[in-house]
């Protein structure tokens, strides 16, 4: 399956933020819209990075809690991994797993046009072994009642 109708299914707005945001709205952010990274985007709609509830933690254990200051700009990723709409969401599983990342953007042209997460990736995999079982369980089954008929 491809990314891009991958993207059709998912109902969701993307909850995005500035580099401006603080990290206090960051997190009010996250946890009101129950997600765990935010797409960071300049006032036209660029890609310039991704904050993840992780990277939050960190920071506010290494600032032992003096993080008020902080805005997402300084602690966001900058070196970011981006899929495309006509990538294959297997490809995209194995950029996660290889990189050690939960989301992925998707660009098309210098905007982004959605996330891919690993629930994402989770749900569209096991919807299709799903249907891939059935179709064998029917071809099985299939193949039994027509050796039993003795055809």
């Amino acid at each position: 399956m491809l990314v891009s109708t991958l993207l059709e299914t998912k109902p969701r707005e993307i909850i995005t933020a500035r580099p401006t945001t603080t990290i206090e709205e960051a997190m009010e952010l996250l946890i009101e819209h129950k997600i765990s990274c935010l797409p960071v985007l300049e006032s036209d709609g660029k890609l310039v990075g991704i904050i993840s509830d992780k990277d939050i933690f960190k920071k506010i254990h290494e600032t032992k809690g003096n993080y008020h200051s902080l805005r997402i700009g300084d602690v966001m990723s900058t070196n970011l991994i981006v899929g495309l709409p006509d990538d294959d969401i297997e490809y995209i599983a194995g950029i996660m797993d290889k990189n050690w990342i939960r989301h992925v953007p998707i660009i098309s042209g210098d905007k982004m046009v959605g996330l891919v997460s690993e629930g994402d990736i989770i749900r569209t995999l096991t919807h299709r072994k799903k249907i891939e079982n059935r179709y064998l369980k029917m071809y099985l089954d299939g193949l039994s009642s027509r050796d039993m008929s003795g055809d």
